[in-house]
C-alpha cells in the first residue's frame, strides 16, 4: 500500500501493524487510558506513522472519520474477542465507514488497475482501515489477537507459522508475564 516508517514523535508502544490494528492501538493502556487521537496533533503523527501523510490531512473533518472506524473497528474486534463472529452492530458500523469510499479497477497502459474512491479526503484513512481490516479476516479472523498480557488492550495480526503468538511483544508484555510467573514461583 504505502511504505510505511514510525513517525518518530509517535509515543505508542506496538506500532506498524496492519493498517486496521495500528488505528486500533492508537488505544494504549494506562491511567487513564492513552489516546493518541484525542488531540489534533496525534492525527498527524498517526496518519505520518501509517504513511498517510501525504494522502490525507489532519484536519478535524479527518479525525472524526477515523475515530468514527476506530469505533467500529474496536466493536468488530470486541465481538471476536469474546464471541469468536462480529455481531450485527459491528458489521453496520463497518459497513457505515465502507459506504464513504470504494475500490475502482479500470484497466491502464500498463495492466489491471485498482484506485480508492473515497467520499471526500477525510474518509480515505477510515476507509482504507476499514478495508485492511476486511483483508485480514479474508486471511484468517482467529489470526487478530488481543494481547494475552491482562494490563493490555493491544491488538496485533498473529503471522507466527504455528499461529500461537500471545503477546503484542514479547520485549514488552512477554517479559512482563514471564518475570511475573518468576517472581511468584520464586516468592512461593
Amino acid at each position: 500500500m504505502t511504505d510505511r516508517t514510525a513517525d518518530p514523535q509517535d509515543p505508542r508502544p506496538l506500532i506498524g501493524e496492519p493498517l486496521s490494528l495500528d488505528l486500533l492501538n492508537t488505544r494504549w493502556s494506562g491511567t487513564p487510558v492513552n489516546d493518541l487521537l484525542a488531540q489534533p496533533d496525534g492525527h498527524a503523527v498517526w496518519l505520518s506513522s501509517a504513511g498517510l501523510a501525504g494522502r490525507c490531512r489532519a484536519d478535524d473533518a479527518g479525525l472524526a472519520a477515523l475515530r468514527e472506524a476506530r469505533e467500529a473497528l474496536a466493536a468488530a474486534v470486541g465481538d471476536l474477542d469474546r464471541d469468536g463472529a462480529i455481531g450485527a452492530a459491528a458489521v453496520a458500523g463497518l459497513n457505515g465507514v465502507l459506504e464513504h469510499g470504494r475500490l475502482r479497477r479500470e484497466l491502464g497502459p500498463t495492466g489491471p488497475v485498482s484506485r480508492v474512491e473515497a467520499d471526500g479526503p477525510p474518509w480515505l484513512a477510515a476507509w482504507l482501515a476499514v478495508d485492511d481490516f476486511l483483508g485480514l479476516l479474508e486471511q484468517g479472523p482467529h489470526r487478530i489477537r488481543k494481547c494475552a498480557h491482562e494490563a493490555c488492550i493491544l491488538h496485533f495480526f498473529d503471522t507466527s507459522q504455528n499461529g500461537r503468538r500471545r503477546w503484542c511483544s514479547m520485549a514488552a508484555c512477554g517479559n512482563r508475564a514471564k518475570a511475573a510467573r518468576h517472581y511468584e514461583k520464586v516468592r512461593g
